[in-house]
This record gives structure tokens, sequence and C-alpha cells, in this order.
């Protein structure tokens, strides 16, 4: 009985490799081998770059806060030079502590520089909050209505970009102007009021002028958030019978807040470094004087003291960073569960 077979493997010649048993993965390791080199040189110019710009900068300060600053020493009157000073320039500014003239220190007396960290503080948190809440809402309302379809949306677009795309110095010299007792404000509303000569005018001068220029910022945030809410979404809302209300508190809430946060992130971080516009409206004055204009102050009177300012006003801005990035990290986590749970 007659066997049908197959047709007879060829063996390959001698010296010829078999492709089929040939070990696999060693020319892509090459290959990753040899990409994660070009990648490393490539990225070697940034990395070195931003060692020198951000890295070095924060280590300096960090190293000069631990140093007392040069002066002459009140006992004997005579220059003394610097010298290693430990933490006592962090516990001349949180406990406000100012050198004494015999020698030690005493409590910083009210409208010195030492006495004025707390209530530095305070003013720029203060400022962050309404700012950041004005703005929000505001750009929340522009963001609406510019992600509507509309004759000249383009042109919409661009002149509410305006005030963001003003340099911060002009800004402040043209609300400078209008807050004049003889400005356009005060004629506009019928009032007689000194907008940058008492506390509370000049801390609302400041968060007016503030909120008119960032507030374009948070709604271009905001519309980029708005534009991935797919229409079909709201279609079929509607259809079920859904009202505005109900879309908005339902769908766009909900969808845009990633967005949302993330904008709220970067406004509050800019709030708090505010320089600027406060110094050139009020000089700092009446209350109005932010931890960046204190350490600017400080560094007339010691670059050490002026430094460990500096780091404390970092380390805070840090914390308020990490708690948002916090904040939102959980709730994206929480998102993507929810979502692969309703798909499974």
């Amino acid at each position: 009985m007659a066997t049908e077979l197959g047709p007879t493997p060829v063996k390959p010649a001698s010296g010829t490799p078999d492709v089929h048993h040939a070990p696999k993965g060693v020319g892509e390791d090459n290959a990753i081998l040899s990409q994660g080199k070009w990648a490393s040189w490539l990225l070697a110019p940034t990395i070195i770059a931003l060692g020198v710009v951000i890295v070095y900068p924060i280590i300096s300060a960090i190293v000069m806060s631990f140093q007392k600053d040069a002066g002459l020493d009140p006992a004997t009157g005579l220059f003394t030079a610097g010298g290693p000073a430990g933490i006592q320039n962090y516990v001349n500014w949180l406990g406000q502590q100012c050198a004494a003239p015999g020698g030690g220190t005493v409590a910083c007396p009210p409208g010195t520089l030492g006495g004025q960290f707390w209530t530095a503080t305070g003013t720029t948190f203060l400022f962050t909050a309404i700012t950041v809440l004005f703005e929000t809402v505001l750009g929340f309302w522009m963001a609406m209505i510019m992600a509507r379809t509309f004759k000249g949306r383009a042109l919409v677009r661009a002149a509410v970009l305006v005030p963001w795309a003003i340099p911060t110095a002009v800004t402040a010299q043209l609300w400078l102007f209008m807050f004049d007792f003889e400005g356009i404000i005060n004629k506009l509303f019928n009032v007689s009021i000194l907008w940058t000569g008492s506390e509370w005018p000049a801390k609302w001068a400041v968060i007016i002028a503030d909120t008119w220029k960032t507030t374009p910022f948070m709604a271009l945030l905001i519309l980029a958030g708005l534009q991935m809410i797919p229409a079909e979404v709201y279609e079929a809302a509607k259809v079920d019978g859904a009202t505005a209300w109900q879309r908005f508190r339902l769908i766009t809430l909900p969808l845009v807040k990633p967005a949302l946060m993330v904008a709220i992130l970067f406004r509050t971080l800019d709030a708090l470094r505010m320089f600027d516009l406060p110094y050139i409206l009020t000089g700092g004055a009446n209350n109005t004087t932010t931890l960046s204009i204190l350490v600017i102050n400080q560094i007339r009177q010691g670059f050490n003291s002026a430094a460990a300012l500096s780091t404390i006003t970092f380390i805070i801005i840090f914390l308020v960073a990490f708690i948002f990035v916090r904040f939102l990290g959980a709730n994206v986590v929480e998102q993507s569960g929810a979502t692969g749970k309703g798909k499974k």
C-alpha cells in the first residue's frame, strides 16, 4: 500500500543560518539600545539647560539661606563678614524676629520687613483666592459663549485674548491711570475714591486689574476642554428631554472638570507669584505687599535673608501645587475606574 508523503524539507546548506531557528530579538535589542543612546545625546542639552536655569539657582538660594548677611556689628560698630547662620534666617522670618541693637533678636516692630511676612502671606493668598474665583467664573462664561457657533466667532475669540496678550507692566500702568482720582473710573461711576491711597480700595484695584488681564487665559483653557465634549452627547440629552441646566450640570461640568482643574492650578500658581501688577499699582503700600514684593525689598538689605524668604515662598507654592496634583490625580483614577467598570 503506497503512502503519500509531503514535500521533503530542504536542509540549509552548511554555513547558512536557519532563519526559522535563529534567535529572535537580538537585532531589535540592538536597535533599541542604539535609539536610547541617540535619545540621551539629544536630550542632554535640554537637561543641562534646565539644570543651569532651574536646579542651580534653587540649590544656590538654599545654600545662601543658611548664611548670615554681612553688615555692621551693633556692639563694636565694625563691619563683619557673613558666616554660618543655621536656620536662624528661617526663624527670623517665621517668628518675625529682628536683630536687636545690643545683639540677639527681638520681635520685629510693625511696618518693618521682618514683621511683614505673615501679613504678606495673608495678602498673597487673599489676592489668589479672590482673583482665581472671579477669573474662573468669568472665564467659564466667556468660554461657553465662544464655544457656540455664530457669525464672527473667530473675531470674538481674538478680541477676548487681547488683555492677556498685553504685558503685565503695561496693563498695570493703564489701570493706574484709570484708578487715578481724576481718572475714568471715578468719573464713570461718579465717585471720589482714592483707589491707591487706602487699604481696601488698593486691594480691590489690584484684584480688578488682575482679573481683567488673566480671565482670557482661563477662558482659553476652559474652551479647549469644552471643545473635547462630543456634540452627540448634547443631542442625545435634548432628545431625552434634559433642560439646559441639566445638560450643564450633568454633562458640561463633569466632562470639562479635568481641563477646569488644570486651568485653576496654573492660575493659582501664577497668582501666588504675583509681583509686577501690585508693585506698579501701589508699590506694595496700603497692605498690598505680596511675598514676591517682600523678597525684592529684602534683597536691598541682605541677600542671604532674602534667599531664606524666597525658599519659604518656593516651599509654599510647591505645597499648593502638590495638593492640586494629588487632587487631580485622584479624580482621574476614579473616573477611569468607573468607566472601566461601566464598560465591563
